[in-house]
């Protein structure tokens, strides 16, 4: 809805984002599975992959993705009032968000974690955006994060290849209604499809009682249909970027940027040709960090916010796409200067 039925519109006002000291190029997992650069490079267009150390946690690159963001937008902690932090893979199952919201000295905000896995930064840039336009907050820190090593057999190279770990952050404030960033949005999910990418548990029986039983274990490493999520992606995601569009009252045609879920190379490729984009509008850093799932998509904006690489009045066409499965878009106009 582009016109001034709510109370508030949104501004993303500062960016930041953080990778694990660790590195691991395409010639490092040579020396760990049957592999090869080129054979990496042709199907993902993915080079190195961050990885984060024994000692490094979640909440350590999220806050200081987090401290980078707030940093640019000139806004202090306690001036926060929520902290959303999207994850699979907090430090605590019961969730990080309000780890990082101490780290960061937020004390009058409220933190909680959400799970959409890839998706998970894009689903929270719409649900911050509710909270603001009711004129509930006015400063909203979005944490988008994952170790996914921490999930990966490294003895499975047609996973292993993909993931790396990383965090990005944005500052979302409100605005005047009639300047509101968010233009359109749709958000979908299929559980039918789940079966596709997974990262489940798997529990053996305990006998607590004669009559009680309950199941203990684990989490099973990343499982993956390569071919099957290929596909859903370049058929889902024009789809709904063209319906977020839709909702914006925009074309394709008045896109000057596509930020896609840095997944792979040959899926943003042909996300661009089928709405018509030129290549040069889609927003990659994928060689440079692999998938990393949540922190992905704001990742890639921080370095191309950092690289004047934006500019004010630009529409940018942002889409998530990953396990659930999960998908949707957002159409933002970048205010930022």
């Amino acid at each position: 809805m582009r016109n001034g039925l709510y109370s508030a519109g949104i501004t993303i006002t500062g960016s930041g984002s953080a990778t694990p000291s660790g590195r691991l190029s395409n010639e490092d997992l040579t020396q760990m599975v049957e592999t090869s650069d080129e054979w990496i490079t042709t199907r993902t267009g993915i080079k190195q992959r961050c990885v984060a150390a024994p000692g490094e946690s979640l909440v350590d690159i999220g806050t200081q993705a987090s401290q980078s963001a707030l940093e640019m937008a000139n806004v202090h902690p306690e001036q926060l009032d929520l902290v959303i932090l999207a994850t699979s893979t907090p430090d605590d199952l019961f969730g990080s968000a309000v780890s990082i919201q101490t780290a960061l000295g937020a004390k009058k905000a409220v933190a909680f974690d959400l799970t959409a896995a890839c998706s998970g930064f894009l689903f929270g840039l719409v649900n911050a955006a509710q909270f603001i336009r009711t004129g509930m907050y006015q400063k909203i820190l979005l944490v988008g994060a994952d170790l996914l090593s921490r999930w990966v057999d490294w003895s499975d190279r047609s996973t292993c290849i993909l993931f790396g770990d990383g965090a990005g952050a944005v500052v979302i404030e409100a605005t005047d209604p009639q300047r509101d960033a968010l233009l359109g949005f749709e958000l979908c999910s299929d559980g039918q499809l789940s079966h596709t990418l997974t990262l489940s548990h798997q529990g053996d029986s305990r006998t607590l009682l004669d009559s009680v039983q309950v199941s203990q274990g684990n989490y099973q490493p990343i499982h993956m249909k390569g071919k099957e999520v290929y596909r859903f992606a370049v058929e889902k995601v024009p789809e709904v970027i063209s319906k977020a569009l839709f909702h914006a009252e925009l074309t394709s045609q008045q896109v000057d940027w596509l930020l896609l879920h840095q997944a792979n190379q040959r899926i943003m490729d042909a996300v661009a040709q089928r709405l018509n984009l030129p290549q040069e509008s889609v927003i990659s850093n994928l060689a440079s960090y692999g998938n990393t799932s949540a922190a992905s998509i704001p990742l890639a904006l921080d370095e191309a916010m950092r690289a004047s690489q934006l500019n004010a009045g630009e529409i940018i066409a942002i889409s998530g796409f990953g396990a659930g499965l999960t998908w949707g878009a957002a159409i933002v106009q970048w205010q930022i200067v």
